[in-house]
């Protein structure tokens, strides 16, 4: 394979032979024109859309004994560990994606996300 040819055999970009020419530098701007837009579509993750995946929103938590949480009955107050209009947790798969607020929509609750949660990559 020669470092002077744009593509190989199989029409796909041809990288240079950093072995054999330790000291030549890659041309990256034929790889960088050829690499495509940077941003990726919905229709990219069409393999994974049927995928189930499990959605919490968490309002708040609360740590109680069993005997406590036995004795709740209908209309108990829980006190939770956030205060009003505070951003709410949402996890997908038990991961932190989002956070958010708690909306009304006609007669049903819903959550709006007003922060995505940027994980760190292992």
């Amino acid at each position: 394979m020669s470092d002077t040819s744009d593509t190989n055999d199989d029409g796909k970009l041809a990288l240079p032979d950093l072995e054999n020419n330790p000291g030549v530098a890659p041309d990256v701007s034929a790889l960088a024109a050829d690499a495509g837009p940077t941003s990726r579509g919905a229709a990219d993750l069409e393999a994974v859309f049927d995928v189930p995946v499990k959605v919490s929103a968490v309002l708040g938590r609360a740590r109680m004994e069993v005997g406590d949480l036995l004795r709740l009955g209908p209309g108990a107050v829980l006190e939770l560990d956030r205060k009003v209009g505070e951003a709410i947790d949402i996890y997908v798969n038990n991961r932190l994606v989002a956070r958010g607020e708690v909306v009304l929509v006609e007669d049903k609750l819903g959550v709006t996300m007003t922060e995505i949660i940027k994980a760190e990559r292992n």
